[in-house]
């Protein structure tokens, strides 16, 4: 399974800063806000639906681990 590293606490900013520093190391990218109403918006940048599986599985997997087991 993947490696998963928390972002808690980083601001976007950040996040794209870094993401652009390394964009040679990047394979593919995922995207989700939460609206102040309660909704979700989702979209991908070049992720086919098997990848985005695969992301959405490991970050299932460390949230149970985090959250659910304890961990």
């Amino acid at each position: 399974m993947s490696t998963i590293e928390t972002l808690h606490g980083t601001e976007p900013v950040e996040i794209f800063n870094s993401g652009l520093e390394n964009v040679e190391e990047i394979e593919a990218v995922a995207l989700s806000v939460l609206w102040k109403n309660g909704s979700v918006t989702t979209g991908w940048s070049n992720v086919d639906v098997g990848q985005l599986a695969l992301m959405l599985l490991a970050l299932d997997e460390k949230f149970r681990n985090d959250h659910l087991r304890g961990g």
